[in-house]
């Protein structure tokens, strides 16, 4: 990374951390219960700021960068509606209600954000050694996007059965109970997790299968860590906003997970076509990503679901 880039990312960093530090400290350190109207204005201000970036990246780089920072935003914002369903299902099982919704919420964007650094600094250094790894991130992409369709119509697994949980129960010591908002607390001498601090874990782990994803689906539409990093981070910032926007309405957008599987195969397919000199222009991926994201939930807003017409005749 270039001298520019690494000036450019200690303000992003520091930008990252203290409106972390004020969301978590200052503005919600009272652990209130977020209502949809606080809700729909913190998303709306988090896409404002990525907007805003997004006229940096326009100014200092051109349009070409600023198109690859906009597809990969749009990518991951839509990537981590689908991560909803999964954080309100941990929610549920460990009974988090309020607004430890939203530390627990906060402390995961924290550990995402970090554990996305690393992946992201790790695949595109991978990249840049080894060439073929992109083909190989875009069978995987293609692969990925055929199971979600395959198995849309299939019953979602309840925490009980998730694997990764399982692993976690029998690994680490967990307190069956909470201790007001601490992640830790001790008991008989013993530090344990708190069923707050086990939902942070589990927010954890599930970012980190979703990231496996999610980031070759960005480096297919980026090589540039810092457009792929900032594109991530902006993204996973609103999430807790976009969370408390639509848990109470995600499971309607049930034509969501065939766009993203379309997105996920189209993409796979990009990379896979790179070593046969095969190349799209960044608009043709930005305006393909946008527009089957976009006929997909309207899709799921306006289709009436088969059924539920016939019930209200």
């Amino acid at each position: 990374m270039d001298g520019v880039h690494t000036v450019e990312l200690i303000a992003f960093l520091a930008f990252v951390a203290f409106a972390t530090w004020l969301d978590l400290f200052v503005l919600h350190k009272d652990d209130h219960e977020i209502g949809l109207k606080e809700a729909a204005w913190t998303s709306v201000a988090w896409i404002g700021i990525a907007l805003v970036f997004s006229g940096y990246v326009y100014w200092q780089y051109g349009p070409v960068l600023w198109m690859e920072y906009l597809a990969g935003y749009t990518l991951e914002k839509a990537l981590s509606i689908d991560n909803i369903f999964v954080i309100a299902l941990i929610f549920g099982f460990f009974k988090i209600r309020g607004g430890l919704q939203h530390r627990a919420l906060a402390w995961g964007v924290i550990g995402a954000i970090v554990m996305r650094g690393i992946l992201i600094f790790v695949g595109v250094g991978l990249v840049e050694r080894f060439e073929w790894l992109l083909p190989v991130f875009g069978a995987f992409l293609v692969i990925t996007g055929l199971k979600m369709l395959k198995g849309g119509g299939e019953e979602e697994e309840t925490l009980e059965q998730n694997k990764v949980y399982k692993v976690l129960a029998k690994i680490l010591p967990t307190y069956p109970g909470f201790d007001g908002n601490k992640i830790f607390t001790k008991q008989n001498g013993k530090t344990l997790l708190t069923l707050l601090g086990m939902a942070i874990v589990m927010v954890e782990a599930t970012d980190l299968i979703f990231a496996v994803d999610s980031i070759p689906a960005v480096m297919g539409v980026s090589h540039d860590p810092f457009i792929i990093l900032t594109s991530n981070v902006f993204a996973i910032l609103g999430l807790r906003a976009l969370y408390f926007l639509l848990a109470g309405i995600i499971h309607k957008f049930r034509f969501l997970k065939i766009g993203l599987a379309l997105v996920l195969a189209f993409i796979g397919a990009k990379m896979l076509a790179l070593p046969f000199g095969f190349h799209l222009h960044i608009a043709v991926s930005l305006s393909v990503v946008i527009s089957v994201i976009t006929i997909s939930i309207l899709a799921s807003l306006f289709i009436p679901e088969k059924g539920k017409h016939g019930a209200q005749e």
